[in-house]
């Protein structure tokens, strides 16, 4: 299993430095939508720009999730 990472951007990007193992790229993208789901729904968090980026082992960026937007997009520079 390979380990991937799920950083969060609002304006500062909040690193992962832990990570978690799936079986698939996959299986990470669909916890990135889940986490996106969750924190729809914390009302502490409301910035119209939070995204998760799903970043593989390599340090490539394989799927990035907004959160509010309701939108999945493939990996994009910035």
């Amino acid at each position: 299993m390979r380990i991937y990472y799920f950083d969060m951007k609002d304006g500062a990007i909040a690193r992962d430095t832990v990570g978690l193992r799936f079986p698939t790229t996959t299986a990470a993208i669909e916890h990135a939508k889940h986490l996106a789901r969750r924190l729809r729904g914390d009302p502490w968090i409301g910035d119209p720009n939070l995204y998760i980026r799903v970043i593989d082992e390599s340090g490539a960026e394989v799927h990035r999730e907004h959160v509010y937007k309701g939108k999945s997009s493939a990996p994009a520079s910035g």
